[in-house]
């Protein structure tokens, strides 16, 4: 039987925070239920997003609260067009992601090995912000909303759905842009809470996201954009069109149409640019034409909002970091992060690996 959802007091000094969704499966073995890796854990170890953590029997979440990279900008950049269009949100991102997607334009904030490997030895600088703080930057940055992106949201649900709360009580909407990789349990945690998702159709064919994600398939993440728009959220979807490997006609008529039949005619599509980044530096830039074929598809299958962008491709974040603009004076922003509870004892966060290190004669007592 799956443990309740773990429901703990927003902190406001960095610490582990508890996964909102675990179920324990052996007697040190922990499930995570955020995403459909459904990680089993031991102690020590990570999961594939390698920001949760099982520390004696109890799954904890590494990036609560940890912020890669902020910025502010117009809503229809992340790109949503029909949800409060003309107004501002803040955008922020963390570390870890349940893709390895080849061609990522965001690979250090998205993947984020090193910075969450630091957070893992208690020795990481990154910037650390309260959820009610964060309320706060965005308020005092006059936007009207806050958008998780640039790195999967899943991953530290925990904060969103923290952040959310606060956010709702004083007038500002949540965008959640994801790849919708994600438990029903994890999405019916989303209701009431996230406004709006802007999800990747990245493909129709299973070997397509089986290359960024062994475990993934189109019917999965397509099940739950429907659950999503199910539960009432506003939703949105894109397609990166990418040369030579979802740009053929029938693929991208066949997105096209599901979600004209599965989230209705007036259901925007976004077709955005594919850029040369990472393992596909080779790949060439998306033709123009290519985009406007694919956005004029989509158009006869009846679709009636559909946008190309001849220059966006991902919602990218332009630099890691650049937080203490959005809160000066918050003195501690980049102070030494250990964890502040005792369940790592007094060498901090750390991983089974790292506890040879810190304390060799300790680990033959780690079951």
């Amino acid at each position: 039987m799956k443990a309740p959802v773990l429901d703990i007091e927003s902190p406001a000094v960095y610490r582990l925070m508890p996964t909102r969704l675990q179920e324990k499966i052996g007697e040190d073995k922990t499930r995570c239920n955020l995403c459909l890796w459904r990680c089993g854990l031991h102690h020590g170890q990570r999961g594939f997003c390698q920001a949760h953590v099982n520390r004696n029997g109890t799954l904890y979440n590494l990036s609560y609260g940890i912020i890669s990279a902020m910025d502010v900008g117009p809503i229809e950049a992340k790109p949503v067009r029909h949800y409060r269009p003309g107004t501002q949100v803040l955008s922020v991102g963390s570390y870890g992601c349940s893709f390895r997607c080849g061609g990522c334009h965001n690979l250090e904030i998205s993947w984020g090995t090193d910075a969450l490997d630091q957070l893992a030895r208690g020795e990481s600088r990154a910037a650390f912000v309260p959820a009610e703080q964060l309320v706060k930057a965005a308020i005092d940055s006059g936007v009207q909303g806050i958008a998780f992106t640039y790195s999967e949201p899943a991953v530290w649900l925990e904060y969103v759905l923290d952040v959310a709360e606060i956010a709702h009580q004083q007038g500002l909407y949540i965008v959640y842009v994801s790849n919708s990789f994600v438990t029903d349990e994890a999405l019916s945690l989303l209701k009431g809470k996230v406004d709006v998702l802007c999800s990747d159709i990245k493909s129709m064919d299973d070997s397509f996201y089986q290359r960024i994600c062994a475990r993934a398939s189109v019917a999965e993440v397509l099940a739950s954009i429907k659950k999503a728009h199910e539960l009432g959220i506003h939703v949105e979807t894109r397609t990166n069109v990418i040369p030579g490997y979802n740009d053929n006609e029938d693929e991208l008529r066949a997105i096209a149409q599901w979600v004209k039949d599965n989230l209705g005619p007036q259901s925007p599509w976004h077709v955005t640019r594919f850029y040369p980044a990472y393992r596909m530096a080779d790949v060439p830039a998306t033709p123009v034409e290519t985009l406007q074929r694919a956005a004029e598809m989509g158009r006869q299958v009846g679709l009636e909002n559909v946008y190309d962008y001849s220059d966006k491709g991902c919602d990218c974040a332009d630099e890691n970091a650049p937080v203490s603009s959005y809160l000066p004076g918050w003195t501690s922003l980049h102070e030494v992060k250990k964890c502040a509870d005792s369940c790592c004892g007094d060498d901090g966060i750390l991983l089974k690996r790292y506890e040879r290190e810190a304390n060799p004669s300790s680990v033959s007592e780690v079951k």
